[in-house]
């Protein structure tokens, strides 16, 4: 597929842009870092001339109590043109667009004052908000387009007003968070004056060669949320006050219905858009788990939109477009939508970055120039930090060889494919795959390496990355037959009993419950082009119509919530998932013995009981108790002569994943 409408130019009020891709608002922790101005520069100019359509900056916030946090970005005096002056610059240099984008938090602002068109505590913050007055709405408009005007002044194309995603202007708009009896609450009419005003405000003191986009909630996903019938209305009502662009935003922060998490297949929402498009004559853009181009160019030519917006896929390749524009869709490094090095980085408070590419965010600091000396380098371990190793080794300049004693590339990421929702780990796999070929890395699968081997070469040095083994687990009846290793469940594939208990809640643990709990044949009906094949001719295979569901009990030590030290932004709709498939989540518990008898735990069935001794009475028992780092060649090496350095899960097993294998073989391999 050539992909002609995604790279072809759109004309948004005065201004024609290049394409129909819009890099969309994502903050990233710089907006408020003392180097953030010079390494957002350098973050988008590298977006730029990587050949994104358009760029909208992460939320700045048009006052104070509109912040998201009391440090928070905001531009609210032109004392702050300084921060914003050399980004706009950096992106125009690099041929690309960037807009602002007005961010006001309302109740979701983590400040003690905090504001809302009503008084309601948001249940995703602890801070009640104080409701606004006639006269500070009033003003709230006129920070807004103070705010617009200073972006104007920095040089900005133009500005994206945050009216989704349960901010403020989703707050006025929606009839559970505005509660109010005056002007500003009650009917539709009256809830939408505010977003109307701002936009009409807005358009009357910028003119008409500045680009307004107004970020419209199409699904709210909670109760008492904006109809369809509404949401056509208010994108009819903004396109009248002067917007000239209409971005699709889907879900509230609060909502408890997944939206970008990986286990959302991908343009899960763009039907919404293409509902609203009709209705529309300025172009509308959609959004949410659109990461592919081949997706984008359909979404389009479908004409269920007239541009995409993708942000964090501009995290995980600054030269998405390019790449795409020059035939080259193989190369691009896929996001994943795991929101482990993005979101749950700012939720942390930290510098958001990204799993498959530990540059996004780091331009100033990580870079991968060619080396000085070209050195012959083996890499042994074959997983994510081994593979990154050795094709940005290879990339600068190094001759590499790949070893690893399983026939296949991956590592873990092969296990991780296995998960239920975790199918986006294979563009991972096909971008080393590619990577790895570009640059010429030799591989050398399915072989046992030691200190011998590599004599027989001319190595310079050696890169141990050889992962990790579970960890052994000091319990009486621990070699029971009814015990099994999650290694035993996801990479040897032995069969699994219908009575299941897991030691261990950490991710893999969890895992492993989502992948029991998801390997029950269909039952039901018989599909149509299933029948009068032989297909269910056997007993066996007509038992399969009406499986058995599985019991899954998953229990850990601590006695914190389970699913706690998963990701903040992903964790609770793998437990909702989990709870929703009859999986049993119990913390706090002792293990005591493994028998004939099953699984003998001490442990509370229920949150305030006293503990006490349970046999769980399982077919297996799987541990998935932490690991260990496989680091026994590391001795051997040394004494051989070898310079040997060690990453990912060899370094360290604990706290492993693969945002740290990733990162960790990135930075070597930018130093070697």
């Amino acid at each position: 597929m050539a992909f002609e409408t995604l790279l072809s130019p759109l004309k948004v009020g005065s201004i024609t842009l290049k394409n129909r891709v819009m890099m969309g608002s994502m903050h990233t922790g710089l907006e408020e870092h003392p180097d953030g101005s010079s390494r957002l520069a350098a973050f988008y100019a590298e977006r730029a001339r990587g050949g994104v359509g358009l760029i909208v900056t992460g939320g700045f916030a048009p006052n104070a109590a509109g912040r998201v946090f009391e440090e928070g970005a905001e531009l609210v005096s032109e004392d702050q043109l300084d921060f914003h002056q050399p980004i706009v610059e950096a992106v125009h240099e690099n041929g690309g667009k960037i807009v602002l984008q007005i961010l006001h938090t309302g109740r979701y602002g983590l400040l003690e004052n905090c504001v809302a068109p009503s008084p309601i505590t948001a249940p995703i913050n602890f801070y009640r908000p104080k409701e606004l007055t006639h006269e500070e709405i009033l003003q709230t408009i006129e920070d807004f387009v103070r705010c617009s005007k200073l972006a104007q002044k920095a040089g900005y194309d133009g500005v994206e007003i945050m009216g989704s995603e349960g901010y403020l202007i989703n707050q006025f708009i929606a009839k559970c968070t505005n509660q109010r009896s005056d002007d500003w609450g009650g009917s539709y009419e009256n809830r939408i004056s505010f977003p109307l005003r701002i936009v009409e405000r807005v358009r009357e003191e910028s003119g008409e060669n500045f680009l307004i986009i107004f970020r419209l909630s199409c699904l709210d996903l909670v109760e008492d949320g904006s109809s369809f019938e509404e949401v056509v209305e208010l994108g009819q009502r903004v396109e009248e006050a002067g917007a000239s662009l209409i971005n699709t935003g889907i879900g509230w922060h609060e909502a408890r219905i997944p939206t970008i998490a990986m286990m959302v297949p991908r343009a899960a929402f763009a039907w919404i858009t293409g509902r609203l498009r009709p209705h529309l004559n300025i172009p509308i853009v959609t959004s949410n788990r659109i990461n592919d181009p081949y997706v984008a160019e359909s979404l389009l030519r479908d004409g269920l939109a007239d541009m995409v917006s993708m942000a964090r896929p501009f995290l995980a390749d600054e030269n998405f477009v390019n790449k795409t524009a020059e035939g080259r869709p193989e190369e691009i490094n896929t996001c994943i939508a795991c929101n482990q090095a993005c979101l749950d980085h700012i939720f942390k408070m930290e510098t958001a970055t990204c799993l498959v590419n530990p540059r996004a965010g780091h331009e100033t600091e990580l870079n991968y120039e060619t080396a000085s000396i070209p050195k012959s380098i083996a890499v042994i371990g074959a997983g994510p930090a081994g593979m990154t190793a050795a094709y940005i080794s290879a990339m600068r300049g190094h001759r590499v060889t790949l070893f690893d004693r399983r026939p296949e590339l991956g590592g873990q990421i092969n296990l991780a494919v296995k998960i239920p929702g975790k199918q986006e780990f294979f563009e991972t796999l096909r971008f080393y795959r590619v990577m790895l070929e570009k640059y010429g890395v030799e591989l050398k699968l399915g072989q046992t390496v030691d200190a011998e081997t590599l004599n027989s070469g001319t190595f310079d040095l050696v890169v141990l990355s050889t992962g990790v083994k579970p960890r052994e687990l000091e319990l009486d009846g621990i070699d029971h037959p009814k015990v099994m290793s999650y290694l035993d469940v996801l990479d040897k594939e032995r069969v699994v009993g219908q009575k299941v208990a897991v030691i261990g809640a950490g991710g893999i643990g969890i895992d492993v419950a989502h992948y029991l709990t998801a390997q029950t044949p269909f039952s039901g009906e018989v599909p149509e082009y299933l029948q009068g094949y032989g297909i269910l001719d056997s007993e066996k295979a007509l038992a399969l119509r009406k499986p058995k569901k599985r019991e899954v009990t998953v229990l850990q030590r601590s006695a914190d919530k389970i699913g706690k030290r998963l990701g903040k932004t992903t964790g609770w709709a793998h437990i909702q998932t989990l709870k929703s498939h009859g999986v049993q989540l119990l913390p706090g518990a002792t293990y005591l013995k493994i028998d004939d008898s099953g699984l003998h735990v001490r442990v509370a069935l229920k949150k305030g009981e006293e503990p006490k001794d349970i046999v769980f009475e399982v077919d297996n028992v799987i541990v998935a108790a932490g690991q260990e780092p496989r680091r026994e060649l590391e001795t051997s090496l040394r004494k051989a002569g070898f310079e040997v350095h060690v990453i990912g899960g060899a370094k360290a097993a604990l706290g492993l994943d693969a945002k740290t294998a990733i990162s960790d073989g990135a930075e070597l391999a930018a130093k070697l």
